[in-house]
């Protein structure tokens, strides 16, 4: 549905579930104004300035990327067939060009690429699917989830993100 957003050695590759519909739509991720992503993104340090979602393919230079679990399909969690998830393709794409973290943008898509029941949101134990790519689960900065949403997890994100400069 949208286009990875990629590049050779990223500090942070983010991975959500599938775009929303409005995201599908517009061509960008994060697109719903209700969505804190990009927001988040500025106030815990991990861009400059705040983005808007139809700046996505700047983030490359920022050392980050995007990409979904899910191709070719859109909608809430609950609407996306399970056989649209492609951990494979995933696993294939972070091998390519081995991001130093792989940050799953909500537990849904953490528990579901890793093939886990369950899981907390923070740094995860490595998994050998990943190589050394340090993952992590975070809570899922849509307007959907606000109920259930912490920023602590984001900030330890960006905390060891700032590690590595």
């Amino acid at each position: 549905m949208l286009p990875d957003i990629v590049a050779p050695g990223l500090d942070v590759l983010f991975c959500g579930t599938a775009p929303g519909a409005m995201s599908a739509a517009r061509g960008h991720y994060y697109a719903r104004p209700g969505n804190r992503f990009w927001p988040l993104l500025a106030e815990i340090g991990l861009t400059p300035r705040r983005l808007h979602p139809d700046e996505d393919h700047l983030l490359p230079g920022f050392g980050l990327g995007l990409t979904d679990l899910a191709q070719g399909v859109s909608g809430q969690d609950a609407e996306i067939p399970r056989h649209a998830y492609a951990p494979d393709r995933l696993q294939a794409l972070v091998a390519a060009i081995r991001p130093r973290a792989l940050a799953f943008t909500s537990l849904t898509a953490a528990r579901l690429a890793l093939g886990v029941p369950r899981l907390a949101a923070g740094a995860l134990p490595a998994d050998p699917r990943y190589g050394h790519t340090r993952l992590w689960a975070l809570p899922s900065p849509s307007g959907l989830a606000r109920s259930h949403f912490s920023a602590d997890p984001w900030l330890a994100l960006a905390a060891w993100r700032k590690g590595l400069r």
